[in-house]
């Protein structure tokens, strides 16, 4: 990959780092689960260079105490608003909220990862519901708010969080809500992590010309409350932990796990591009067995299932057609 795009960072900077001297004041961002995790971390950086952030979150608790923290060392604006991604109704009614203010950001962050089977009030299997199916219809409700934004002159971007569990599956068009075929999670969570990648070469695709960029996102592992449905013994297994409990190296803080997505968000050098799986601060090579953490698969990437996707996505959430 001669022409491969990188950042002037490493796999373990600080997200604050990479935004470090830059002014972003005026700038609006929305960051989806941005209450803990990855998502505080992302939503602190670009408030600490200026921007004006909306944590979306479903939890009041957290989310308040987000906002109160992050507004200590902040230099734009810190709130937050409600936003279950499992429920259509509360996607529109945060959309409705906004109305046709200007968007520079939109940080498609939260997520669930390997939960028992469930289905969301709107009868879509959880995993790909939530974390596809929501920030889809999220994403194309907000389209015209990021065009605007692009009209600044300053460009809009919307980042799409995946994972190398995309590897685990791809998208299963004939039975993607677990229906006819038996519930796997860690299935349903690859299938649905490959679709966040599909989803960013499709928004790109269609709003590029507008001035929106779209990118995916490979954070690296980071313990955060994704974990909330693993029990401690398999992540073990899995080798996540070693034997005492303790994370193995390669793992990320969550200030570390938020810098991908913050360059995604601001980094100079993806400036005329768009579509593309980033990890580690740079373009992610292709997938290998020989080194199976980390990499994009190319199913991930297909432009033909992401056209596929989208108009699945259109049919299922009566939006982005």
């Amino acid at each position: 990959m001669a022409d491969r795009i990188k950042s002037a960072f490493g796999p373990f900077t600080d997200a604050r780092d990479v935004v470090a001297g830059q002014d972003l004041t005026g700038k609006v961002a929305i960051v989806t689960g941005g209450a803990t995790g990855i998502g505080i971390e992302t939503a602190r950086a670009l408030a600490e260079a200026g921007a004006e952030v909306v944590i979306a979150a479903r939890k009041p608790d957290l989310a308040e105490a987000a906002v109160a923290d992050i507004a200590k060392t902040a230099k734009g604006k810190v709130s937050w608003s409600m936003l279950d991604l499992s429920s259509f109704k509360s996607i529109r009614a945060f959309a409705e909220r906004w109305g046709d203010r200007p968007l520079n950001l939109l940080i498609n962050n939260a997520g669930v990862m390997a939960c028992p089977l469930a289905y969301t009030e709107d009868g879509l299997e959880m995993q790909i519901g939530t974390n596809h199916f929501g920030h889809f219809l999220l994403s194309v409700l907000l389209a015209p708010n990021l065009v605007a934004g692009a009209k600044s002159g300053w460009g809009s971007r919307l980042v799409a969080l995946s994972s190398i569990g995309h590897r685990r599956a791809p998208m299963n068009f004939d039975d993607p809500h677990f229906r006819s075929h038996p519930y796997e999670k860690w299935e349903s969570y690859g299938q649905a992590k490959t679709a966040n990648a599909l989803f960013a070469v499709g928004f790109d695709k269609r709003f590029k010309d507008q001035g929106v960029r779209a990118f995916a996102v490979m954070p690296g592992g980071i313990f955060t409350p994704l974990q909330r449905h693993l029990p401690i013994e398999e992540q073990k297994a899995m080798g996540w932990l070693d034997d005492d409990g303790n994370p193995r190296a390669g793992f990320k803080t969550p200030q570390q796990g938020a810098s991908t997505s913050v360059w995604a968000a601001v980094g100079a050098e993806l400036d005329g591009t768009g579509g593309l799986y980033l990890e580690d601060l740079a373009q992610a090579l292709p997938w290998t067995k020989d080194n199976p953490w980390t990499g994009v698969m190319r199913h991930a990437l297909d432009p033909e299932a992401a056209e596929r996707l989208w108009a699945l996505s259109v049919e299922t959430t009566g939006a982005g057609g």
